[in-house]
């Protein structure tokens, strides 16, 4: 009976797939912007209907059901925080779905070790608690991530800004008092985490020292334009409260 109910729910959900995006098509036939956002925001949300089934499986299947899930509830909530809190930044682009090359690559290559390794080392996929470890991280970095947005509001913006914006303000309070760049803290945890959680040992590592890469990058050059803004307040900050991320010091000038 539980297999038969399984089964039926996959079948429903690819129905509804069919039938949601025919819907959305015929709906949205002249407006193209506006479908593209709605066709993303649903097929997200059906996708993460397909990762909760999936977690009803057997073990392996589980730990991928909660990627799937992971994945699909990060992106979306990305456009729709920027939505609740900064709406005029917010662009098709907040979906972060077209982040960069690189980005896909990596989601790719997370689905390709698992299965190999589930075909080739099952028995890796069964230590429980490094699963369960993985999937608290990566809850606890995109809460983390979610929560720096919301607090910094309409002064969070996906993209480096290069030009002080009006009313543009230094937010020190929240989860800003704890570190520098929480939202970048946010990401990188989710990432990491949801390697874990797949028990991934390749792309955890790999995860890890590229999105550190990554980020003592972007740190490094934002912090030029926050030092412009903000002269010695965005200094005394600083020396106050660290980036968030280990080995991360950002950009260093003496005023």
């Amino acid at each position: 009976m539980y297999f038969l109910w399984r089964d039926l729910w996959l079948a429903v959900l690819l129905i509804h797939f069919v039938a949601v995006n025919g819907i959305f098509s015929a709906v949205y036939v002249h407006q193209k912007d506006s479908y593209r956002i709605v066709v993303r925001a649903g097929n997200l949300g059906i996708a993460f209907g397909l990762g909760f089934l999936l977690s009803l499986y057997s073990t392996k299947w589980c730990l991928f059901g909660w990627y799937v899930m992971s994945l699909t509830f990060f992106h979306w909530a990305e456009y729709q925080t920027t939505a609740m809190t900064n709406p005029k930044s917010l662009t098709l682009e907040s979906f972060l779905l077209d982040h960069s090359t690189e980005y896909k690559i990596a989601a790719a290559a997370s689905c390709v070790e698992f299965f190999l390794e589930v075909l080739l080392l099952p028995s890796m996929k069964t230590v429980r608690w490094i699963s369960l470890f993985g999937a608290v991280l990566a809850v606890g970095g995109d809460f983390l991530r979610k929560l720096s947005m919301w607090t910094a509001r309409t002064n969070f913006n996906h993209y480096i800004q290069h030009t002080k914006q009006d009313g543009h303000v230094l937010v020190t309070g929240g989860v800003y008092s704890f570190f520098r760049h929480p939202s970048y803290v946010g990401w990188f945890c989710w990432s990491v985490g949801t390697q874990v959680m797949l028990c991934n040992p390749i792309c955890c590592i790999t995860y890890a020292v590229v999105s550190w890469r990554f980020f003592n990058e972007r740190i490094f050059d934002e912090e030029i334009c926050l030092l412009n803004f903000f002269g010695e307040d965005y200094l005394d900050y600083q020396k106050r409260v660290p980036t968030g991320i280990p080995f991360v010091y950002g950009y260093r000038q003496h005023l």
